[in-house]
């Protein structure tokens, strides 16, 4: 076995990951060592070294190392593509650390999603049934099924004690072990819940336990001792004579279980991992989410997979995003779901990337989609601002998928189902070719790894608001298609829930000026700043007409206490089972007389009144007529003069009860109304232009400027005292220090972002096209190199630079 020289520790601590007790953000690419000849490894893992990234990232799938015969190779002893220890090594050679991800499930477009076909003629209960009956249309199993269950663990008993012996705690290159892959997607992408007799008798005693057996009779129309209507009634969906409250709660509640199945499957295999051996390093739980080009769903692998990983020591989740270009459209679905993931983790987690989208896009090899090159380093840019601290470039190196051992007559008997070539968007191609999204993928890495020995320690600061998540807004991958209102139900959730309608809320916080995070309102304990601090910052919460009563509860405590917030969306009249529920309207003195929805004939409009200035009349898409007698109207409906939008509590809560658009100049007003100000003002800006900062605990500070929009931005930026005029091209990102530390010396800011950590009598930048500057409080002289200049002012050295060529170096030196 080859190991490096010294043994490693890796660990979770602070929302960091530490490398040896040092603060790291890992940079890794997937390079799939089973879809390329064993020749051609070294050449892959030699770009990604050269691309820059520090780990590599590899799924291990139990349906290429299992033969025919039942046995499983790890060595390549019956096929080169088996030769997982070879690839190990070859890791170890080139001090890349190995992001294990062994399954049971991979997907990767594998057939049966990387399970072998002999576990589905084997185990033929542990294919789910689904609504009515139906087997599910996809290879998902029974995740606890008893025989694909102890499959699972006779995989995990011959991959985890060779992952073991490997890991950086013993010399080797494994640094994380990802659990499974993807859990619940397959069933919420096809709408099939688990509903096999085992599962059913299973809720049935969840349910007996929750609610006891007249409890759960009248709450879904079903006696779980009675098995037989117990499992139709719950197949039905409850249609077949349930009640629409009955429908909701039974819908409902079976989400909620689910959830604890997943954190049961999850943590099982955790448990069989340490036990044989696999302990020291971090556990990652991959989420699911993105759906069509868009992360708005997202929180629904949140909201599924929590349970398994928030609050359990040395285990942490990944994102798993694929949304194409990075636009005004899209950058506030990133932001929120790198916001939501980090709402449910303890204090010691931080937020990762396992499948971070890289390459063109082509995913049919089609032509059907290019993403443009400098995509992969906008996301890099703005993942790394929030603390994601690993990203795995997926997928980094392309490959072809060698046959399978024996044919199954499903039109090419390989091991996947894209053709014998697999991965052509990447950076790397299938040939070992360099994609145009290559070189923008080892710039996002150098600007990452430029800043690293001060990004890695720090933490995003945020405006004083925070987006209200709420978990079972996001329970909504299941509806039986006879129950029309839960579809309806569905409905409004996905409308209104979280981002806000038409996703204004986060978009007017984010292309505002505004950086923000988000409290998990469900209060999980293990959630770090779980609680609701009345002195703390403004709750801004999006919500349809349904809020949990435990949630209504703790919100209006909230308020009466003192704290500030902001609903935009829908009154909440209803908890989740549809039962009315109107405890916080009734603490805000609110009440909604009529709702008024836009048709292709109604155009329903409303304008601010006079605390906004002069603003225009706007059409919404949506309104509730508010009947608040002790409110300040701030928005009315110009039929009818009724508020629409109304300030409570002396001002410290705002209702915006209709779908105001992303009016940046007018939801400032609001945000200032309510006590939010900016700590980072662009002036001069387009919309695009997203602002944020990190900070450490000495208050070095580095600003992250992002432009996602197509022009560029010339403006005038104003923080922690300091005014600089800068230029960002169309599509462009810079990270710029402030008052970060040298020897004597203080780098009060520049224009220009570091390119490497130097030492403390030398700065290392990187030059942008334009000509620049950097201000440098010392007593000490300046040097520069090249064709920059230095001049002293009263208390400090100027340095400037002419414009030139991008990504050149700049030296400069104390002496």
């Amino acid at each position: 076995m080859t190991t490096s020289a010294n043994p490693r520790s890796i660990r979770l601590e602070r929302r960091r990951i530490l490398v040896d007790g040092v603060p790291r953000i890992l940079m890794a690419g997937e390079v799939h060592y089973f879809r390329l000849h064993r020749e051609d490894w070294a050449d892959r893992l030699d770009k990604l070294v050269a691309a820059g990234c520090d780990a590599v990232a590899s799924y291990m799938p139990w349906i290429v190392h299992e033969t025919a015969s039942g046995e499983v190779d790890l060595t390549g002893a019956t096929s080169e593509y088996r030769d997982l220890i070879g690839f190990l090594e070859l890791a170890a050679e080139r001090d890349l650390l190995v992001i294990a991800r062994p399954g049971p499930f991979v997907m990767a477009e594998l057939k049966n999603e990387g399970v072998p076909f002999r576990i589905y003629r084997e185990h033929p209960d542990a294919v789910p049934l689904g609504w009515d009956g139906k087997p599910a249309s996809t290879a998902t199993l029974d995740y606890l099924e008893p025989g694909y269950l102890a499959e699972a663990e006779r995989w995990y008993a011959a991959i985890m004690p060779v992952l073991a012996e490997r890991l950086v705690s013993k010399g080797g290159p494994v640094a994380a072990v990802q659990l499974d892959n993807e859990v619940g997607m397959l069933s919420w992408v096809t709408n099939t819940p688990e509903l096999t007799d085992r599962t059913l008798a299973d809720l049935a005693a969840w349910a007996d336990q929750t609610w006891g057996r007249e409890g759960s009779i009248d709450r879904y129309g079903a006696d779980p001792s009675d098995t037989g209507r117990w499992a139709s009634w719950w197949r039905a969906g409850g249609t077949g004579g349930g009640t629409e409250i009955q429908q909701l709660a039974l819908h409902h509640d079976l989400g909620a279980h689910h959830r604890d199945r997943y954190a049961r499957y999850l943590l099982r295999l955790r448990d069989v991992a340490l036990q044989h051996g696999v302990d020291g390093v971090p556990f990652m739980i991959n989420l699911h989410g993105t759906y069509a080009g868009r992360g708005r769903h997202f929180p629904i692998g949140i909201s599924q997979l929590s349970k398994s990983y928030a609050g359990v020591p040395q285990t942490t989740s990944g994102s798993d995003h694929y949304m194409g270009e990075l636009t005004v459209e899209k950058v506030p679905d990133l932001y929120v779901m790198n916001a939501f993931m980090a709402a449910v983790h303890d204090a010691d987690q931080p937020i990762t990337s396992l499948e971070f989208e890289a390459g063109t896009g082509d995913y049919g090899e089609d032509l059907s989609s290019l993403t443009a090159p400098e995509t992969a380093e906008l996301k890099t840019r703005l993942c790394v601002a929030q603390g994601n601290r690993l990203i795995n470039y997926y997928l980094f190196a392309g490959g072809h998928n060698p046959p399978l051992d024996e044919p199954v007559g499903d039109g090419n008997d390989r091991i996947a189902f894209t053709g014998e070539r697999h991965g052509f968007a990447a950076p790397v191609d299938p040939e070992g070719r360099l994609s145009q999204t290559y070189a923008g993928t080892a710039s996002a890495v150098r600007a990452v790894h430029a800043a690293e020995h001060l990004l890695a320690d720090m933490d995003e600061e945020h405006d004083d608001v925070v987006l209200g998540y709420v978990p079972d807004h996001y329970l909504t991958e299941y509806h039986h298609p006879d129950s029309a209102v839960r579809r309806d139900q569905v409905g409004e959730l996905e409308r209104y829930r979280g981002m806000g309608p038409r996703d204004i809320l986060a978009r007017a916080l984010l292309l505002g000026g505004y950086s923000f995070g988000a409290v998990d309102l469900s209060g999980t304990p293990t959630s770090a700043g779980a609680e609701l601090d009345p002195a703390g910052p403004v709750v801004a919460l999006a919500t349809p007409p349904v809020l949990s009563r435990a949630i209504q509860e703790r919100l209006a405590e909230y308020v009466r206490a003192g704290g500030r917030l902001l609903l935009h969306g829908r009154i909440p009249v209803n908890d989740d089972d549809g039962t009315p529920c109107t405890v916080f309207a009734d603490e805000l003195g609110v009440k909604v007389d009529g709702t008024v929805q836009g048709t292709p004939h109604l155009f329903p409009s409303v304008r601010a009144t006079a605390w906004a200035g002069d603003q225009p009349e706007v059409r919404v898409g949506m309104m509730e007529h508010l009947v608040a007698p002790d409110a300040e109207p701030l928005v009315v409906d110009i039929a009818t003069g009724v508020p629409v939008a109304v300030a409570l509590a002396g001002g410290r809560v705002v209702v915006m009860a209709c779908d105001y658009p992303s009016h940046l100049d007018f939801w400032r007003l609001v945000w200032e109304r309510i006590g939010v100000r900016r700590r980072i003002i662009a002036e001069g800006n387009t919309p695009g232009l997203v602002t944020t900062s990190t900070v450490d605990t000495t208050g070095q500070r580095l600003v992250h400027l992002i432009n996602v929009a197509p022009v560029p931005q010339t403006f005038t930026l104003t923080v922690d005292g300091a005014s600089l005029d800068l230029h960002l091209d169309a599509r462009e990102g810079l990270i710029l220090p402030v008052g970060v530390r040298l020897d004597d010396a203080v780098l009060r800011w520049s224009t220009a972002e570091l390119d490497g950590p130097g030492d403390g009598s030398t700065l290392l930048l990187r030059r942008q096209a334009g000509q620049g500057r950097a201000l440098i409080e010392t007593t000490r002289n300046v040097s520069v190199d090249g064709d920059a200049a230095v001049s002293r002012t009263a208390a400090a050295w100027l340095v400037t630079w002419p414009a030139g060529r991008a990504g050149d170096r700049l030296t400069l030196r104390l002496s």
